[in-house]
């Protein structure tokens, strides 16, 4: 008997359950990609005065000259280049903001008229469309900024709920982070309280901030209320502690920032980082955020449709034949693990006489008796996945990521390996590194699951375009010699 299915039933002979209940869903976060409500603000803030300075030019030639000559574009070209990117104003006073924006402009102003002096353009441009251009672009500029700012709360409410965070050690750095997540606007964190094992009198800002309770605790209140952020602010005194902290953390889904200054190994995705203006390093964190998002996302839809549009003669043909053959429907639909631990239902050609999605789902194994003869076939080629490219559309899976497990099979292995439930950072995918290199197929023993994590942990920490398309075509050459899919 498999050690896995051993062990599975040695507890539920004992009368204890399989495995713990799935932990509460997650809240979806926003867009096609992870990442904190901030950053898109801070994107938009790039591009706030580079698009208002070029885009009041343009309507000044069009109202003295008509049309845009191909100078005026030249000069577009340059001037969004010098001013981008914008300067984040959304959390400075409006004097602050005048003043910057009125020096900002000055210098660029400055630097226009130097060149073209120096190349003996200024004749090449009207004298009247400059002159009203030096008041209008700045005056653009600061109506632009007013804009977003009136805009910024929309737009974060558009994006969903905030994101849940909780500040780990209440010390100097600490109840300062705290202070200007409480303080600050637009960053689209909610800071729930602070974790802490000090003496009341010891902890500095307590009466500010509410205590959650000691740090052994967190693990567990991070999963009970899905909670995203993690800020960890100990002294490096407290290695051993640390290291404590976050193995407990690796069996949750929070992105975990350290607010000292300190090294630590095994980061996936480890960069520096800042919240409200201060300094932080993050510890785990997905590889999906900002312009990565937006290129991860865009690559699946792309992908996913043309793959469809090709394969859909092929699907209906397999249809057909599953509903032809044996007694069932045609897809089988499972729920399994996605993006932050949600549970999301997955489909697939139904390969075997059962549907099971309980408690406890046995993996196939070689010369299944539950898999029908099309089945076999289907499942050798893996072209009962083909369905998900479905699932990949609907925003649940991507094209290549951490193969998603049964929720059951999830709940079985969390506690028993190491950075388990980190894998759910990202959206699961139809094949992923894992499966192109080995780990594959059943995993009969404990030793093979944690392959199988360890293989989709070096593709979080890895990521790029590139390694997708490796991967995608790797696993196109596996399908027609794999023996491990059964």
């Amino acid at each position: 008997m498999p050690e896995a299915e051993r062990v599975l039933g040695a507890a539920t002979a004992s009368g204890a359950p399989p495995a713990a209940a799935p932990p509460p869903s997650a809240p979806a976060l926003p867009g096609p990609a992870v990442f904190s409500h901030s950053r898109l603000l801070s994107a938009f803030e790039a591009f706030v005065e580079p698009l208002a300075t070029v885009l009041s030019l343009w309507a000044l030639v069009l109202l003295f000259e008509g049309a845009l000559a191909p100078r005026w574009l030249g000069l577009s070209i340059v001037s969004f280049a010098l001013v981008y990117p914008g300067r984040p104003q959304l959390r400075a006073s409006a004097t602050r903001v005048v003043a910057d924006t009125v020096l900002a402009w000055a210098w660029t102003c400055g630097l226009l008229l130097a060149t073209g002096y120096a190349i003996d353009a200024l004749g090449n441009f009207s004298r009247e469309v400059v002159l009203h251009w030096l008041w209008v672009a700045p005056a653009s500029q600061l109506a632009a900024h007013w804009a977003l700012r009136a805009a910024a709360p929309t737009l974060i409410r558009l994006q969903g709920p905030p994101l849940r965070a909780v500040v780990v050690g209440m010390n100097e750095q600490g109840g300062s982070l705290a202070d200007r997540l409480s303080m600050a606007h637009y960053t689209g964190v909610e800071l729930l309280g602070f974790f802490d094992d000090r003496a009341p009198g010891r902890i500095r800002g307590r009466g500010r901030h509410r205590m959650l309770g000691r740090i052994e605790e967190i693990a567990g209140y991070v999963k009970q209320h899905n909670v995203q952020l993690v800020y960890l602010s100990l002294p490096m005194a407290s290695q051993p502690r640390i290291k404590l902290l976050l193995d407990a953390l690796k069996d949750t889904t929070a992105s975990v920032y350290f607010v000292p200054d300190m090294f630590v190994t095994d980061l996936v995705q480890g960069r520096t980082d800042s919240i409200c203006g201060m300094p932080v390093i993050s510890v785990c964190e997905t590889p999906f955020r900002g312009p990565n998002a937006l290129v991860k996302r865009a690559s699946d839809v792309v992908l996913a449709v043309a793959i469809l549009l090709l394969i859909s003669p092929l699907m209906l043909a397999i249809a057909a034949a599953i509903k032809l053959t044996s007694p069932g429907p045609v897809i089988f639909r499972q729920r399994r693990y996605g993006l932050w631990g949600q549970q999301i239902i997955v489909y697939k050609f139904r390969s075997m006489t059962v549907t099971e999605d309980g408690a406890r789902v046995p993996q196939a194994r070689r010369d299944d008796e539950r898999v029908t003869p099309l089945g076999r076939l289907l499942r050798r080629t893996s072209m009962d996945e083909l369905p998900q490219f479905v699932n990949v559309l609907q925003g649940r899976m991507s094209i290549v990521g951490p193969r998603p497990h049964a929720v059951a099979h999830n709940e079985f292995y969390r506690p028993l390996i190491k950075s388990y439930m980190i894998r759910h950072k990202v959206k699961p995918g139809i094949t992923g590194w894992a499966q192109v290199n080995g780990c594959r197929g059943e995993t009969d023993s404990l030793e093979k699951m944690e392959a199988r994590i360890r293989c989709d942990l070096d593709y979080l920490r890895n990521w790029s375009l590139r390694l997708d398309l490796y991967i995608i075509w790797r696993t196109i050459r596996l399908v027609f010699k794999d023996g491990a899919a059964y």
